[in-house]
């Protein structure tokens, strides 16, 4: 589906953090959002995930207005648009497997979601994602005893159980070594060309 922003806007009191984007992304592509630090990339990946709300200007994937969403449509389209973030948000003291399988939180009910069931279905999904990335022998292990490289793909294998529309990663490999910044990045291509996800990443 196209994926475009007309005019969006964010303003933080008198700061435009981000002026009158205006975009269209084909379905499928995969986008390097590329600027220096301060320059609102990040804030225009929260608006587009609706973790930041734009000030004016719409965002559309399709024919649904993302700007307009509210309530379980926003959680949907927050499942749909999955976030990689550079700090990698895992749970440092839960095992890798665990905080993979966090990403199917969006697809399942609240009691279930609080009594953290999973299926073997759900289960052998998440190992595959980790097998895909090479950290399959990981997944008994605390995320937070991990390289820096290796809770990216962590991060990355837990946005693909989310079963994602459009893939959005902010600065992911900043902090990485270059071998590790090019596993990631090698990852999100590969994600973009096998399952036809929109990849929106930015770097610096």
């Amino acid at each position: 589906m196209l994926f475009r922003l007309d005019n969006l806007t964010r303003q933080f009191g008198t700061t435009k953090a981000v002026d009158s984007v205006t975009l269209e992304i084909p379905a499928g592509q995969m986008v390097g959002v590329i600027g220096r630090s301060g320059a609102g990339k990040s804030t225009l990946l929260r608006m587009i995930n609706r973790l930041v709300d734009p000030t004016s200007g719409s965002i559309l994937f399709g024919d649904l207005e993302i700007s307009n969403l509210h309530g379980t449509a926003l959680r949907n389209w927050q499942r749909d648009c999955a976030m990689i973030f550079q700090q990698f948000n895992l749970v440092p003291r839960l095992d890798v497997l665990t905080n993979v399988l966090l990403g199917r939180l969006n697809h399942r009910s609240t009691a279930l979601s609080i009594l953290n069931v999973f299926t073997r279905e759900e289960r052998l999904m998440a190992i595959a994602a980790l097998e895909r990335l090479g950290i399959e022998q990981t997944a008994l292990q605390a995320a937070g005893t991990l390289s820096g490289g290796q809770q990216q793909r962590v991060a990355i294998a837990r946005a693909l159980m989310q079963s994602p529309k459009m893939i959005l990663a902010d600065e992911p490999i900043a902090s990485l070594d270059p071998l590790n910044a090019k596993i990631v990045m090698d990852a999100l291509r590969d994600i973009n060309e096998r399952e036809g996800i929109t990849v929106m990443t930015n770097l610096h």
